[in-house]
């Protein structure tokens, strides 16, 4: 038997074990930070900073030292969280009764890359190209980090303005914030040969992968909602019980729509949207979403973990102190200022304004851009944009998660909902009527 100063641990049983405390805090942190200011992200990434200062764990989880595992692991935790995100809308699909979405997509994340790339080409000193994807990879609302402002589980009545807008934003603008990294990856590579890249961008990355994208996800869609509902009763996939049904969803459609070139982020989210129409009041679609939160929320605080075990292990060196500033004004200016100039004459409240504008969170979205164009491209500044995007995640975490709370309370009394019933069944559930 060795002594105890001789004494190390196998890092298989310490990895067993670790998955095993994460799991049990899958299960229980919910319900413990329910009231509290504080989001089990922040805990998830204080845990990961702890756990990779411990002298004996010498690996450093950082994502240039392992981009294609970077690349993909961010690219599993946010295909799993869009068929959530779409599974526990309770809004049938429509273009008046969804047009605070329209609102943020075709306004706000636009004018939002359009100013992350001027004070990345003007206060940073990048070059066009490397602030567009900068630009591009911070734009989107994160479907992973923004769960504490989404609607809740199907058929639950949790689902006002703020959080259906929200929730919906970050299903869709996911896959349209795509072109916009595939226009920076041009732009590169075009600055590099001198090829030309309009018409490929046109056509490929904005028409027929958007165009391909909704097509693919919605057939899948439509065919897993006719085996889970409509085919013959004794061999329905709904008669199973087994919630697994939205995983095999998921992958299907990221599958086969990025086996034909197209956007499988948009594709997982209409697939999901499609499967809910379905039979939009069935049982099985909260089976459903149960499962793929599960395994969300895991994958979720693994990611999470090991960005924290990042943060201590030297992610943040290169930033210099303009980028502190540009992250802090990506966050309290453009995110909010172009929220409002986006829902401005719309028919929402200043009280659903305001939240809609304030809660662009940053997150696991922007990893797997960043991951993505820089495996894409050949650049010296790879570091730094880890750095600043890893900063402003960081900084959107905390300021986020500790708001998330008192906000999302303050927003339910305002409107005549009791923050802690178990339902909060709100008026206009189906958003907008038509004129």
């Amino acid at each position: 038997m060795p002594a105890f100063n001789e004494w190390s641990a196998d890092p298989y049983i310490l990895v067993l074990t670790g998955l095993g405390f994460l799991i049990a805090l899958v299960a229980w942190l919910p319900l413990a930070l329910k009231r509290a200011p504080l989001s089990l992200p922040i805990v998830c990434v204080a845990l990961g900073a702890a756990l990779f200062s411990v002298p004996r764990i010498s690996d450093e989880p950082l994502p240039l030292a392992y981009p294609e595992f970077a690349e993909r692991f961010t690219e599993l935790v946010v295909i799993v969280a869009l068929m959530g995100a779409g599974l526990k809308l309770d809004r049938p699909f429509s273009w008046v009764r969804w047009t605070v979405t329209w609102r943020l997509l075709a306004i706000t994340m636009p004018l939002s890359i359009f100013g992350i790339v001027l004070l990345g080409v003007w206060a940073l000193g990048l070059p066009w190209a490397i602030a567009l994807l900068l630009a591009a990879s911070l734009a989107p609302t994160d479907p992973v980090l923004a769960a504490d402002v989404q609607v809740g589980p199907p058929k639950s009545g949790e689902e006002d303005e703020v959080r259906f807008g929200l929730t919906s934003e970050a299903g869709l603008n996911d896959g349209f914030a795509f072109p916009f990294v595939n226009l920076a990856i041009a732009l590169g590579l075009s600055a590099a040969t001198g090829d030309p890249w309009v018409t490929d961008w046109v056509f490929h990355s904005v028409i027929w992968e958007i165009g391909a994208g909704i097509a693919g996800g919605w057939l899948v869609g439509r065919a897993f909602g006719w085996l889970t509902f409509h085919v013959p009763a004794d061999t329905k996939l709904a008669k199973t019980g087994d919630g697994l049904i939205a995983l095999a969803a998921t992958f299907v459609s990221y599958g086969l729509t990025e086996l034909v070139k197209c956007y499988g982020f948009l594709a997982v989210f209409v697939t999901a949207l499609t499967l809910r129409h379905a039979h939009r009041e069935h049982e099985f679609h909260r089976q459903m979403h149960d499962v793929t939160e599960q395994v969300e929320r895991l994958l979720m605080m693994i990611l999470l973990v090991l960005f924290g075990g990042a943060l201590v292990s030297g992610l943040l060196a290169p930033l210099r102190t303009m980028d502190i500033l540009a992250a802090v004004a990506i966050l309290l200016v453009i995110r909010p200022a172009t929220g409002l100039f986006g829902l401005a004459g719309s028919n929402a409240t200043w009280s659903e304004r305001l939240p809609l504008a304030f809660f662009g969170i940053r997150g696991v979205g922007s990893f797997y851009y960043l991951a993505y164009g820089l495996n894409h491209l050949s650049i010296q500044e790879g570091d730094r944009l880890w750095a600043i995007v890893g900063v402003v995640v960081s900084f959107s975490i905390i300021l986020h998660g500790t708001t998330v709370t008192p906000a999302m309370r303050w927003l339910d009394q305002r409107q005549g909902r009791d923050p802690d019933a178990d339902q909060v069944p709100p008026p206009g559930l189906q958003g907008p009527s038509p004129p």
